[in-house]
């Protein structure tokens, strides 16, 4: 119990408690003060931002410095007051820091926004301007945060706005005036009526050219109305000839009608109306020739003669049947307005000769081919203006982005349209055909540079197919020949013939058959051992799939062996690749088989983390309640066996989890730690409270003894005095309980035997406490020594000597208190001195 006794004197003791009433701390004090003070000046700062910025670098206080980190705002401060506190308060150094980022971002927004109004004032310069312009340039302002520079963007915005207003009206009246156009036509208005709004059209359209958004007006829009204008022109040339045509008639037959029919002749009529041009069709037309026919019907027939008076004509001759159809079907023809028929009818009737005509039928057939060659001419003149149509459209063709091909259909079309306007309205001059001409030659240049130039590629295509059929067969000639094969460089060969092959351009027809069917020719002979090759390899990653299936994921060895699986199959793989799709397809199963193996050693490491988290939980739990423990008062059994319990279930549990496993221990040795702390207090508390009873008894005993050789023994409860001292350990309670019986004893008997008893026992009791001295590290005055020079000799010379084993310090403290001897005043003070060593041990 009393170990601690002997500890050596160069032993660290424990730290001696603290004093119950602490002295307050002046620095504490000043500490105050000068937080007030200097939250005094904070509130001074009044926005002074060079004040906050001194403050700031020069205060302790880390919520002061905070306070007035806000009053600083310039980049330059900002910038001061983060490198400076950088290292030393971090709150206001990312204060500091997000308002400098602040104030960089609005910078650049600020550079972004002015860039757009650059922009929109490059656009208004813009001769071009098109809306999905300004549509980009709202794109770009709309993620833009600048709200300084948005009154300049606005009146830049506006400004194109109205351009784009100005556009779109300037377009729409383009429109309207070309739907006016071609409206015009088909009026039925007088010709003067129709050539006075083409001018004013004309006045509008040369308006429109020269406004300021010109630019935006689209060019097929500003050729359609020129196409248009031209062809209303070509229709108020004809519309003024035929109403001219109609005067000339109206003229005539005023005339007619003014003279009394009686000298009129109704053949004479005849011929001088229908020597008259034809005019428009139309109701005037009709009621010219009404009025006419109403003529002739006034004219009265003239006189017959009789057979006696008349004489006998010769039979005049007339034309045939045919004749007469031909004749017909060309007047048919010209009615509809067919000249081509026409034209061969006429053929057909000039082609008939010996045929004579009566004077009707001669002023018929007259009358009919100046009618065909009255349109035939208007056919000329509207060819020829559909000629010029034709090649201004083709000129143009060389100012678009047309495909090839279909810049070739489109030349190839007009010129079809050339030779149909020769078959309808003749042929044409030769100065336009040699304009039509250059046109198209020119149009279609690039066309015939590109066909060419298609050409020559399929020409080279040829060339390389046949390349790759030669390497092909070199391959094969050297695979015969080769004692092994190199299967990986045959496959990457194989692809690369493939895949070269199906890179190759176009080829003309007659050579494409052919060259297919010898590189697949070729190809075969390539692709034959190599499938072969390739099977068996098939054959081997089977068997991987089917060794990684069969695994068990709870074998610990389970992981090797699909890794070993694993570069075996990379090894198979870099040996011989499988075509793209097989070994895609073998890949994804060898894929799903590991994976499978995987999930399931995953499931069951859940299960081994749900059982470690339970785990944790117990162990958790013996933590709480040993540190609920240790906040309890215990004494030293009770301690000692709780953590034995606490130690039992502890090794009992298995494993926690590997990220908490330290945490977890660190909170169990801690709480080890406490309640080991409280068993030691408590052990502690006990062995002084043994040492003061050991004392007190020891004393009782001293006392009595004393009192038997002074004689004064009679008259005391020592019983009463005894029961009043607490019980000790059974081992010293029976010494001094036997000690202190004896003495009781020799009061009630022999007295004088017991004091010689005790003063022989003086010198046997003086050399235990000096060999207790020795072994507490005691000073034993200098008075003694001597003799605890000579007792340190014989307990060294003791303990060297073999076999003699020396009685423990514990027995040698057992031996004092048994011993009943007379002590002096000197030797009591010595063990009251061993008495004080063990409450200062154990405190």
């Amino acid at each position: 119990m009393f170990e601690f006794l002997f500890k050596r004197p160069g032993d660290k003791p424990g730290d001696p408690p603290a004093a119950a009433d602490a002295k307050p701390d002046p620095a504490a004090a000043s500490g105050g003060s000068q937080r007030a003070l200097q939250a005094e000046k904070v509130r001074e700062l009044a926005g002074d931002e060079a004040q906050a910025v001194e403050f700031i670098l020069h205060s302790e206080f880390s919520e002061l410095r905070l306070a007035a980190a806000e009053f600083v705002h310039s980049p330059d401060q900002l910038e001061r007051v983060r490198a400076a506190m950088r290292n030393t308060d971090r709150r206001v150094a990312k204060l500091m820091q997000s308002r400098l980022e602040a104030i960089r971002h609005h910078q650049a927004e600020l550079q972004r926004g002015q860039a757009c109004i650059d922009q929109a004032a490059q656009l208004l310069k813009d001769e071009k301007l098109t809306p999905n312009m300004v549509a980009d340039l709202d794109r770009r302002w709309s993620v833009i945060a600048a709200p300084e520079l948005a009154p300049q963007f606005d009146a830049a915005r506006g400004a194109l706005a109205q351009r784009l207003e100005a556009q779109v009206a300037l377009q729409r009246s383009v429109i309207d005036s070309l739907a006016a156009l071609r409206k015009l036509a088909a009026s039925g208005q007088p010709a003067a009526d129709i050539a006075a709004q083409l001018a004013q059209f004309d006045d509008a359209h040369a308006a429109a050219l020269s406004a300021p958004e010109h630019a935006s007006l689209p060019r097929q829009l500003i050729n359609d109305f020129a196409a248009e204008q031209a062809r209303a022109r070509a229709g108020l040339g004809a519309l003024e000839q035929g109403q001219g045509a109609q005067a000339a008639r109206e003229a005539m037959l005023a005339g007619w009608l003014a003279t009394p029919p009686a000298s009129l002749h109704a053949d004479t009529l005849k011929r001088e109306w229908n020597k008259l041009p034809a005019g428009s069709a139309g109701d005037e037309a009709a009621d010219q020739q009404r009025r006419f026919d109403e003529l002739l019907a006034t004219i009265p027939a003239p006189p017959a003669k009789s057979k006696e008076q008349r004489p006998e004509k010769p039979k005049q001759p007339g034309a045939d049947a045919h004749f007469l159809d031909n004749l017909a079907a060309m007047e048919s023809a010209l009615e509809q307005g067919s000249l081509h028929s026409a034209a061969e009818h006429d053929k057909a009737l000039k082609e008939l000769k010996g045929a004579r005509l009566s004077a009707a039928q001669s002023e018929r057939l007259a009358h009919a081919r100046a009618e065909l060659k009255r349109l035939s001419d208007w056919a000329r003149w509207g060819g020829n203006v559909s000629r010029e149509e034709l090649i201004k459209a083709v000129e143009q063709l060389t100012s678009q982005s047309l495909a090839m091909s279909e810049l070739a259909k489109k030349v190839g079309s007009m010129r079809e349209r050339w030779k149909a306007l020769d078959t309808l309205s003749g042929a044409a001059p030769k100065s336009l055909w040699e304009r039509f001409d250059a046109a198209c030659s020119a149009a279609y240049a690039p066309a015939a540079a590109h066909f060419k130039h298609l050409a020559e590629e399929r020409h080279t295509n040829a060339a390389k197919a046949q390349h790759l059929i030669d390497e092909a067969n070199a391959e094969a000639e050297k695979m015969k020949s080769a004692d092994s094969v190199d299967w990986k460089r045959m496959a990457s060969t194989v692809q690369r013939l493939r895949l070269g092959w199906s890179h190759l351009g176009a080829i003309d027809r007659k050579e494409k058959k052919r060259l297919d069917q010898q590189f697949a020719d070729v190809l075969n002979v390539l692709q034959g051992p190599l499938e072969q090759q390739r099977k068996s390899e098939v054959a081997h990653r089977e068997e991987l799939i089917e060794l990684v299936a069969a695994l068990n994921p709870a074998d610990r060895h389970s992981l090797d062996a699909l890794r070993a699986a694993q570069e075996r199959w990379q090894e198979l793989a870099r040996a011989l690749p499988l075509e793209r799709k097989a070994e895609q397809a073998m890949w994804h199963r060898f894929r799903a088989v590991c994976d499978a193996v995987f999930a399931k050693r995953k499931e069951t490491a859940h299960a081994a983390d749900a059982e470690r988290r339970t785990h944790q939980m117990s162990k958790d739990a013996i933590s709480a309640r040993l540190e609920a423990a240790a906040q309890e008062t215990l004494d030293a059994a009770a301690a000692t066996r709780l953590l034995r319990e606490a130690a039992n279930e502890w090794h009992a549990i298995g494993p926690v989890p590997r990220a908490v496993e330290a945490k977890v221990d660190k909170r169990y040795h801690a709480a080890i730690a406490a309640v080991q702390q409280q068993a030691d207090n408590a052990r502690r508390a006990a062995g002084i409270a043994q040492a003061n009873a050991m004392r007190d008894k020891l004393r009782l005993c001293q006392d009595l003894e004393a009192a038997l050789a002074a004689g004064t023994a009679e008259g005391q409860d020592w019983n009463a005095r005894w029961a009043a001292l607490a019980p000790l350990q059974s081992d010293y309670e029976q010494i001094l309980s036997t000690r202190f019986q004896a003495g009781l004893a020799a009061l009630a008997g022999d007295r004088a035997a017991y004091v010689r008893l005790l003063e022989q026992n003086r010198p046997a009791l003086m050399q235990e406490v000096l060999r207790l001295e020795i072994a507490a590290g005691i000073d034993s005055g200098s008075e003694f020594a001597r003799d605890r020079l000579k007792m340190q000799v014989e307990v060294l010379q003791s303990s060297l000597k073999s076999g003699d084993k020396p009685l423990t310090q514990a027995a040698q403290f057992q031996q004092l208190v048994a011993t009943p001897a007379l002590v002096d005043d000197r030797t009591a003070a010595r063990i009251g001195q061993l008495f004080a060593r063990i409450g200062k041990e154990a405190r």
